[in-house]
């Protein structure tokens, strides 16, 4: 199926928009390859010196990676648009986009078209993933702010797994399945194009747009018709009205000393989420599995059995995030990605492309499926899902479409580089392109334990208060009265919370870790401990 799954997910009356898009498949499929890249094809049907050299055809990984490169510029153009006219209309135009795009490729005669198609498809993701992520963080109750935000990367998971499904059966189709599995992308691009026409703006960005009534009443929507929404309306207010102090520009606010925090952030987390190497992986799982010596079926199969095993990380992730928090996820799932990864390496050093073989023995070939199964159940777990979650909720409200812009264009180029030259990489380096990701893995979840705080449970008005917490940000944030105020309460409730353990002595050692953890030196959190 195409690139791209919109659904929309319902809760009481509001309704939330989200993405999901894909493009692997189709680049394995033979009849594909035939009409547009029949040097590939012929490499795979007579080489048999070099089992990892197969795909290395730089034309065919632009036709991927021209999608990554049009999403970061227009990720860019989309930070303005969206602080301008609002979260829904730009969610109505990349969607718009993202049709059109559908549409030419199903119908591409040349590789120009197919291209133009793409780079249509990438415009339509920029936009609309720009606005969605923020979309579902400001409209999300703060309790449930993480499984809320966490349903943008269920959706993408599920029109992955559906693209994989479209592409097994298409792939049977010779000749022209290629032509249906790129065109049925034009079928959820038209339900985010009508259902973006049915939902009502963010509070946040109406009122930021001046509109205080239209935001009172999409609040009102939103929590429900019985709720009291005053005192949220009033803290959204606060918000907007201290960005609007600040007029000079997000981008240029950036580069201030207050906002170190969120710039290392808005480039590390992206970052580190592609250099995971689940990006590729995603996107090249049917190659590899045809790298390691499984049929073009089976390659499509096993790329729909992983689909199956992220959509089961994700919701997973959905219960807990919000039980757990986001440290925890991402320190778990940065553990055991790690693990994988280097199994990995090793199987396929140990037994891919040995004694001029092209491919694997069969019992090593599903040993490579299933370690991959489980990276990609951890990924799924952990990265996956907060990627969006944390960004979309640490930035304060001046800064929050340009602080997404620069994570989404980051995390977009990345996809671009990579992309463009994984197949290159896996020729060159071959099983040692899970370690180098490997080593990436270890660096990121050493940076999250060092530098990242929880942000569980903390109402997205009083997100400053957390980095003043912190031992290393807090010489960046400056505090007002309100702040102040609400740092002293969650010290001390994290605090009160540690010392109701039953056991003393688990309640000593808990409460001055939290103390340690939280850079707590007043004598109210010291005088909690027993």
């Amino acid at each position: 199926m195409g690139e791209i799954l919109h659904l929309i997910y319902k809760r009481k009356r509001e309704k939330y928009i989200t993405v999901g898009f894909y493009s692997g498949g189709v680049t394995q499929m033979e009849s594909f390859l035939e009409r547009f890249f029949p040097e590939v094809l012929r490499r795979m049907r007579s080489a048999r010196r070099d089992a990892y050299c197969k795909y290395d055809n730089q034309l065919l990984t632009a036709f991927t990676s021209s999608m990554y490169i049009a999403g970061m510029l227009a990720s860019l153009v989309a930070s303005g648009v969206t602080r301008r006219v609002g979260r829904r209309a730009v969610m109505l135009v990349g969607g718009t986009m993202f049709l059109a795009g559908s549409v030419i490729n199903a119908g591409a005669g040349n590789i120009a078209m197919v291209i133009v198609g793409r780079i249509l498809l990438g415009f339509g993701v920029g936009f609309t993933a720009q606005a969605a992520p923020l979309y579902l963080a400001e409209t999300s109750p703060t309790r449930w702010r993480g499984a809320f935000t966490t349903a943008y990367h269920f959706f993408l998971v599920a029109g992955t797994l559906a693209a994989n499904v479209a592409n097994y059966f298409t792939n049977r189709i010779p000749g022209w399945g290629w032509r249906v599995s790129l065109g049925l992308a034009a079928v959820p691009a038209t339900v985010i194009v009508t259902g973006a026409l049915f939902v009502s703006d963010t509070p946040s960005s109406l009122m930021l747009r001046g509109e205080p009534d239209r935001a009172r009443a999409s609040l009102q929507r939103i929590r429900g018709a019985d709720a009291d929404v005053e005192a949220e309306l009033k803290d959204i207010a606060r918000a907007v009205e201290e960005a609007r102090r600040n007029e000079e520009g997000a981008f240029k606010r950036l580069r201030g000393e207050g906002y170190r925090h969120y710039l290392v952030m808005m480039v590390a987390i992206p970052a580190f989420f592609d250099l995971t190497g689940m990006v590729v992986i995603s996107v090249f799982s049917p190659v590899l599995f045809r790298t390691v010596g499984f049929s073009s079926q089976k390659a499509i199969l096993g790329a729909v059995i992983i689909s199956l095993v992220s959509l089961s990380g994700v919701v997973l992730s959905t219960f807990v995030v919000d039980r757990c928090g986001r440290r925890f996820l991402f320190l778990a799932g940065g553990t055991t990605m790690l693990i994988f990864q280097v199994a990995v390496s090793w199987i396929m050093a140990d037994h891919l492309g040995k004694h001029g073989a092209a491919t694997m023995p069969r019992s090593y070939a599903v040993g490579v499926v299933v370690l991959m199964c489980l990276y990609t159940f951890s990924f799924s777990l952990s990265w996956g899902p907060l990627k969006w979650v944390v960004p979309s909720e640490i930035y304060p409200v001046d800064i929050r479409s340009a602080g997404q812009a620069v994570t989404l264009s980051v995390a977009l180029t990345l996809s671009f580089t990579q992309t463009q030259v994984f197949v290159s990489m896996l020729c060159a380096m071959k099983y040692a392109i899970f370690l180098f990701y490997s080593g990436w893995v270890l660096a990121m979840t050493v940076f999250i334990a060092a530098l990242l705080p929880e942000t569980k449970g903390v109402p997205l008005e009083a997100m400053r208060s957390v980095w003043a917490g912190h031992w290393f940000w807090r010489r960046f944030v400056a505090l007002d009265a309100k702040q102040e105020v609400q740092l002293n309460r969650m010290q001390l409730e994290s605090c009160r919370h540690y010392t109701t353990a039953k056991a003393v002595k688990s309640r000593i050692i808990t409460g001055i870790m939290v103390c340690i953890n939280m850079h707590v030196v007043s004598m109210e959190c010291c005088s909690s401990l027993p």
